[in-house]
């Protein structure tokens, strides 16, 4: 509390005892420890409200560095947009070859050309996307055989009728094991 020891306390509460009197030493007593308990209240209002305006001081502090990136932001921001610098790479890399009428240099190999011209309809689909329309459907470069139609209820059916011969095979097999015991038994 104070850094009072024992003694000190014994030497208070004697000296208040003969001052005071015994009559009226507990009224002293209780009033000691009411205003004691307003102290205590008031200075934990003090700290909380202390503690308080420190988180606000850290707050406002706060408050003004992210105002400072916001205000910093919008200046980078205006020169970057991902989306139009896309859309303007694309319709250069689109509109620069269409640009030149010099006719493209032919193909070495088979492969280079079937790459030019599987490069031809993307290319296409690409300029529709970047003009905002839909692209066209593309003509399938290997003609792919269709699949199989198969009824599903008839696989379904095969498979229940193999479920239901093996669980026949399995009690038959258990049956069987079940009755050789009892004959070297008996």
């Amino acid at each position: 509390m104070l850094d009072m020891s024992w003694g000190e306390i014994m030497v208070i509460g004697a000296v208040a005892l003969i001052v005071i009197g015994p009559k009226d030493l507990p009224k002293a007593l209780r009033t000691v420890g009411q205003m004691t308990s307003k102290l205590r209240r008031m200075a934990a209002e003090f700290q909380g409200q202390f503690n308080e305006a420190m988180r606000e001081a850290e707050l406002d502090e706060v408050k003004k560095q992210l105002q400072s990136v916001n205000d910093s932001v919008p200046s980078l921001n205006a020169s970057f947009n991902p989306i139009q610098t896309i859309r303007d790479e694309l319709k250069t890399s689109i509109e620069a070859p269409a640009a030149t009428p010099e006719k493209a240099p032919e193909p070495e190999s088979t492969l280079e050309a079937s790459q030019a011209t599987a490069q031809a309809p993307f290319d296409a689909s690409v300029q529709a996307v970047v003009e905002g329309r839909t692209p066209a459907p593309a003509d399938p470069l290997i003609d792919l055989p269709l699949p199989p139609t198969v009824d599903p209820a008839t696989e379904i059916a095969e498979s229940l009728r193999r479920e239901a011969e093996y669980e026949a095979q399995q009690a038959a097999l258990a049956e069987q094991l079940s009755e050789k015991p009892d004959a070297k038994v008996g």
